[in-house]
């Protein structure tokens, strides 16, 4: 009998396959998690491939320990989206396929407990009656168990400990009164609950008539054939989600095996999302929706992952990490807010989610959408270059729902003529709130800095409080009492003086989304205030109770960051306030404007969604800038127009294609000296490449956690001959010597 051998990809820096003996019973299929030896302890690894010989030598071959059966093997598709990222993104196999999947995958000391029964409790009618009325009303772990049982269909073992210590004896408890029905179920087959933050679904109602141009959207994504790529370029409010909903239920309806992945960029856009899916797909037989992202507990995204990877899951909503999900069926991605940088991995594998997205929906020839207000400009250049079949809806989807007014507040104006402003809050802009008030509408501030001040300092000597680990100042966040880096986490109490003069009367400099909730509360009296930033919503499920209390209309004045600022629905919203958005316009960073434009852009489309007449106030020094102006238009086309033309003068992407080295080092000297190294010796490579390699420089925030930073930039008009230099420059970097550790990043958004 023919003796197999394995090749298995390891989350290992080292970019190559490792080769095993196949002892298993079971047939040897590309795709299979299996636990390997590798040096002194049993790693899981993913084989890719499967042979009769191998050139390691045979007495240091290994045997593999075990096979993972709980887990379907991975598609050869799905292989080859895993390689074509850890190719294009300059990593080993392993490091991007192991990571993309389940911890419970990548532990295979739990590979029995996936085979094991689930077990999952459900409220009877008795007990849906009886428990509120026999809690007592301070067991807070115990009403939130109930809540948890009452809020969804059932409620897995895993998921109960998670919200009560005693979960277990407490949940047998209430089975023996005749409260709670226990039932045991396969795990690889059933299908998962709704997440645990989902918002109600929404009351099933008449569908909305489409708009000419949502119809034409429909149309041409539900009669797309093979690759298909469309940018739904929709001003705010005119109806992109609907525009999803119709496509994706035509295509899913067509197929009744056929899958969808939507992506979103942040983890508070889920639950609305899930719930507008529900509502829609409630009558869909043999449906079910499912949420992926890093908010999600350990076992609800095991779940949530096998449910996709198994053909079960119909829809998977998700972040960043469902690009990578396994989907075998799949037959349309959505990608919605398509400029967002989130979906731009900045840690491990750095890799752009959306670009992803389009390779995938290409590499299984299928419709992939792009949807946004504000596309990026590498997707519009593409759009006008005839790459991407462009979609426009040019109008708010409700009649009566207009663009809103656009008027900028001159500080320095203001100033002139001697009109007070209270804490950075214009005369203009706190009239205008209290109008608002006095209507019953509401209102948004959104200011992109959170905390009470983003410094501390004495007028005495000039001092400023710093950070000890980073070359970055500390945060001033009152309600703390503390000052915190926003780098690295250091915290301290706010000093009672300076401590380098004694000075007692040291003051906060600048303004956060605190300071501004505080002074809002003084300056509009009988205001409803609330601030959502990621100081008030760090605990699990916080953010969506917060944006529910605003949709309920419990809030008067909402305070902000950006997580404000996009995809949210606010009915009652007919204000915006803009704070302190001239910091960007002078940035380095050649996005910044972009990114300003895109957020204001944004963040101005919350008001007047409803019908209510809305206006936006951005207080600024530069009355004259042509951003502001565009802005006013409300006129991307011409913004992107005219920044795409700079960007092709400047040399700049889309034009170019970057990468982007950076070194940690124990000095800035060593950061330096090892890119240094590293251009030295890619300048042949480059040369014959023809690729710019720039100088290494310090990063803006230079020291982090006490480790110093560089960056190193090489460039070139032809993606084909980057990657050539990176794959060639790749042996070089692993010999060099003397930093922490560096990273390799293709198409970098931050430089």
């Amino acid at each position: 009998m023919t003796e197999l051998f394995v090749r298995v990809a390891l989350d290992h820096p080292l970019p190559t396959l490792f080769d095993y003996r196949w002892g298993a019973s079971q047939p040897a299929v590309p795709g299979t998690l299996v636990s390997v030896p590798f040096g002194r302890r049993d790693v899981v690894g993913l084989v890719c491939e499967v042979t009769t010989h191998s050139e390691v030598p045979a007495d240091r071959l290994r045997s593999v320990n075990a096979v993972c059966t709980a887990c379907p093997p991975l598609s050869a598709e799905w292989l080859a989206l895993a390689a074509f990222a850890a190719d294009y993104y300059q990593r080993g196999l392993g490091e991007v396929a192991l990571p993309a999947l389940p911890q419970a995958l990548r532990d295979a000391s739990r590979w029995q407990r996936l085979l094991a029964p689930e077990e999952r409790y459900s409220l009877t009618p008795q007990g849906r009656a009886a428990l509120p009325d026999v809690l007592p009303a301070r067991a807070t772990a115990l009403r939130n168990l109930a809540q948890a049982l009452a809020g969804a269909d059932f409620l897995p073992a895993a998921d109960a400990r998670a919200l009560h210590p005693k979960a277990i004896a407490t949940l047998a408890a209430w089975q023996a009164e005749g409260w709670v029905a226990l039932d045991l179920v396969d795990a690889a087959t059933a299908l998962p609950a709704a997440s645990s933050t989902t918002t109600p679904p929404r009351a099933p109602q008449a569908l909305p008539t489409l708009t000419g141009e949502q119809s034409v959207a429909v149309e041409a994504i539900r009669d797309a054939r093979g690759f298909a790529p469309f940018l739904l370029h929709g001003v705010t409010g005119s109806g992109k989600t609907e525009v999803y909903l119709r496509a994706l239920a035509e295509i899913l309806a067509a197929d009744a095996h056929a899958q969808a992945l939507l992506l979103v960029p942040e983890i508070n856009l889920t639950p609305q999302f899930e719930a507008a899916f529900r509502a829609r797909f409630a009558a869909l037989a043999d449906s079910a929706i499912v949420t992926l992202h890093s908010g999600l507990a350990e076992g609800e995204r095991a779940r949530n992952w096998f449910a996709a990877h198994a053909g079960r899951a119909r829809i998977v909503l998700g972040t960043r990490l469902a690009v990578l999900a396994s989907l075998p069926r799949l037959a349309v991605i959505v990608v919605d807010e398509e400029h967002d940088p989130a979906y731009k991995q900045q840690e491990g594998l750095r890799y752009s989610a959306r670009d992803l997205a389009i390779y995938r929906a290409k590499q299984l020839g299928l419709p992939v959408v792009l949807g946004s207000a504000t596309p990026s400009l590498e997707s519009w250049w593409q759009a006008e270059q005839g790459r991407y079949r462009r979609l426009t809806l040019s109008r708010r989807a409700v009649a009566d729902a207009a663009l809103p007014t656009v008027r900028l507040i001159d500080l320095e104006e203001e100033r002139r003529r001697g009109r007070a402003s209270v804490e950075g809050l214009s005369g203009p802009l706190i009239a205008a709130l209290k109008a608002r008030l006095a209507r019953g509408e509401q209102s948004l501030v959104f200011l992109n800095r959170r905390g009470y001040a983003p410094q501390l300092a004495c007028d005495a000597c000039g001092w400023v409080a710093g950070c000890p680990r980073c070359s970055a100042y500390v945060v001033l966040h009152k309600p703390e009492r503390a000052l915190r880096c926003h780098h690295c986490g250091w915290e301290s109490r706010i000093p009672r003086s300076c401590p380098d003069c004694g000075n007692v009367d040291i003051a906060p400099m600048g303004r956060g989304t605190q300071r501004v909730e505080e002074t809002l509360a003084s300056a509009v009296p009988g205001a409803r205030v609330l601030r959502i930033d990621a100081d008030s919503t760090r605990r699990k499920g916080s953010a969506q109770a917060l944006f529910s209390d605003v949709h309920a209309g419990e809030v008067d004045i909402l305070v902000g960051t950006q997580m404000i600022a996009k995809g949210h629905d606010f009915q009652r919203v007919s204000l915006v306030g803009v704070l302190n958005a001239d910091t960007a316009l002078f940035s380095h960073d050649f996005r910044a404007s972009e990114r300003l434009f895109a957020q204001l852009m944004q963040v101005s489309g919350r008001a007047g969604r409803a019908g209510l007449p809305g206006e936006v106030l951005v207080q600024t020094r530069y009355p004259r800038h042509a951003l502001y102006h565009a802005l006013g238009r409300h006129d991307y086309v011409g913004f992107a127009n005219s920044t795409l033309a700079e960007r092709r003068d400047a040399h700049l992407p889309p034009f170019v294609y970057q990468a982007l080295l950076r070194a940690e080092g124990r000095t800035l000297e060593a950061a330096l000296a090892f890119l240094q190294q590293a251009a030295a010796g890619l300048a042949g490579i480059a040369a014959a490449e023809r690729v710019t390699v720039y100088d290494a420089v310090p990063l803006t925030i230079v020291k982090v956690m006490h480790v110093h930073r560089a960056q190193l930039l090489v460039e070139s008009a032809s993606r084909a001959a980057l990657q050539a230099t990176l794959r060639a420059w790749q042996p070089l970097l692993r010999n060099l010597k003397g930093v922490l550790r560096w990273s390799l990043e293709v198409d970098p958004l931050d430089i």
